[in-house]
């Protein structure tokens, strides 16, 4: 038989639509021959991840590549995702995640992490925002994860952005917090003392997070904060695309 590739874009999910638009057209932007649905882990009826599945399927698709819309590879949710497209055997503590119904063969890109066009789209909006570089700093802040295993992996994905950051602007610092302990607002009311500083979500939409815990953690402190998330920025859509060619070629080697 000969193979039929599919694409299942998989993201977290959201009770807003504004925040399943967004993944739809960036989803409906990416330039692909392969048929390309989206299903969601949770919140969004009618189209979770099984429906995307038996969507693809349904139009002979023997061969899934996966992409989870997700900007860290620390979040357990990309572990529940591996569970759950029989990728893995272990599933992550607290989680009840059950396997899917699936006959293709299935192949799983990483999450967005570091790659080059996510540094990219935080660059245009640094590049926007700066005045005077050697009197500023730049300060990203993402979920991060303190649990074993989970947090190294969102530590290297961030300070992979960070590396890639500080070879294309000359700030005086460029560097990272989580919001899994207290460290923002430390990280930010220290910098606040020296520099000019911009704090910069790294986040896939705006929502709850991003609207309303940071700026609470910023409260009172004397720092710019960008609530831009990564959405709608074509960014997204053009990272999909390079994860579906480098499935391509893992597959055929």
């Amino acid at each position: 038989m000969a193979e039929k590739i599919g694409v299942l874009v998989i993201a977290h999910g959201s009770r807003s639509k504004q925040w399943v638009r967004l993944v739809d057209d960036a989803a409906k932007q990416v330039k692909t021959d392969h048929p390309l649905t989206v299903g969601f882990l949770e919140l969004v009826k009618g189209r979770k991840i099984q429906d995307g599945i038996d969507a693809l399927e349904a139009q002979g698709v023997n061969r899934i590549f996966a992409i989870p819309l997700f900007a860290s590879s620390g979040s357990k949710h990309i572990e529940e995702i591996r569970f759950m497209l029989g990728l893995t055997g272990r599933l992550p503590a607290a989680s009840d995640a059950a396997p899917l119904n699936v006959h293709a063969k299935v192949a799983m890109s990483p999450a967005m992490d570091d790659h080059p066009y996510i540094a990219e789209m935080l660059a245009k909006r640094i590049q926007a925002l700066i005045r005077k570089p050697e009197e500023e700093a730049v300060l990203l802040v993402g979920h991060g994860n303190g649990l074993p295993g989970f947090k190294e992996k969102w530590e290297a994905g961030v300070n992979g952005l960070v590396k890639q950051l500080r070879r294309k602007f000359p700030l005086a610092c460029i560097t990272s917090a989580s919001l899994s302990s207290d460290e923002l607002r430390k990280r930010a009311d220290a910098l606040s003392q020296k520099y000019r500083v911009l704090v910069l979500p790294l986040f896939l939409s705006e929502g709850y997070f991003t609207d309303q815990l940071i700026p609470s953690r910023l409260e009172g402190l004397k720092v710019e904060y960008l609530r831009s998330a990564y959405l709608p920025d074509p960014g997204v859509s053009r990272w999909m695309e390079a994860m579906v060619e480098d499935l391509k070629k893992k597959t055929k080697s």
